[in-house]
């Protein structure tokens, strides 16, 4: 198996498992909107939540160390395409069909992105100076898109996928720093930028919590777009990396994220089918007392010859 194939199938494990993990944050944030830090830490279902990105997390690590940024990277748009039939399938219901529609646009730009941005493994990484100041512009856009004001979700959700993408391009910087055996593993740099995306990745997971109050869709569809924007800016300005097929490959890539992200879009703003509610037995006491007539007998209506009684 070729690098760039196993680096393939370790990012769509990779999305499956950060698919699941984001129907478990959507669902712990509808139980309880108003939950802080402690009491979410509190929780089994955090646990699981945080335990699902760590997985999802790891995988990304390893392909990292096979493939290229900018082919890992947009590879995570695959986390809203599984993250559609999983929440439906733990909701009751089927996936609509402008959500499939919009899952056949993010796979075909997706692959449109993947012909232009296979290259070889990286070996690039950032100098500590270079890390700390893209970390230091990340902070500035985290802050500015997590303060108080309208659209919170959104905001929060964008944000998110900045730290989670300026994360991974520093992942990779400790990945290759670290296993290219010219010096000692824990170093200086490895240590400092090691620190700077647990970080990055914690706050990332916090703002994504906070995102997924007003839903699913739309705040996961802009943690979509917004991660891998945030990696191919790094990749492209100061990894080295760079786009195949010159100019034609450029309008290929630019092409393929957009048609990518209007999938994206047309998934996120495709209202969730409702599930058929049916009525069982043990529902039956829960609406009778919401409902204290039901619990009263019908009198019969006095018919012609009967009198009411006084």
């Amino acid at each position: 198996m070729s690098a760039m194939v196993l680096a393939l199938v370790l990012s769509v494990f990779s999305a499956v498992a950060y698919a699941a993990a984001a129907v478990a944050q959507e669902r712990l944030a509808a139980r309880s909107p108003g939950s802080g830090v402690l009491r979410l830490l509190g929780g089994a279902a955090w646990w699981i939540a945080v335990a699902l990105n760590a997985t999802g997390a790891l995988l990304h690590v390893v392909a990292l160390k096979y493939g290229p940024l900018t082919v890992v990277q947009p590879l995570g748009a695959l986390t809203l395409v599984a993250a559609v039939p999983l929440g439906a399938r733990i909701a009751g219901r089927r996936v609509s069909a402008a959500e499939w529609r919009g899952t056949a646009l993010t796979l075909a730009g997706l692959t449109a992105v993947l012909v232009t941005a296979s290259g070889p493994a990286p070996d690039d990484v950032l100098s500590v100076p270079e890390a700390l100041a893209v970390a230091g512009v990340a902070a500035v856009l985290i802050g500015s898109l997590a303060r108080p004001g309208a659209r919170p979700g959104l905001r929060h959700a964008t944000a998110s996928g900045i730290a989670s993408g300026v994360a991974s391009a520093l992942t990779q910087t400790v990945t290759v720093a670290a296993t290219d055996h010219s010096g000692p593993v824990l170093d200086v740099q490895v240590i400092a930028v090691a620190l700077l995306v647990a970080a990055l990745a914690t706050g990332g997971l916090l703002l994504a919590q906070a995102g997924y109050r007003g839903g699913l869709g739309a705040p996961l569809a802009m943690v979509t777009l917004a991660n891998p924007v945030a990696a191919a800016v790094i990749g492209l300005s100061l990894l080295g990396e760079r786009l195949q097929g010159g100019p034609a490959g450029v309008l290929l890539a630019l092409a393929g994220a957009g048609l990518a992200a209007w999938g994206v879009v047309l998934l996120a703003r495709t209202p969730p089918q409702q599930a058929p509610a049916t009525a069982t037995a043990a529902e039956a006491p829960r609406a009778a007392v919401s409902r204290p007539e039901a619990l009263v007998p019908r009198q019969p209506q006095p018919g012609p010859g009967h009198l009411t009684p006084l």
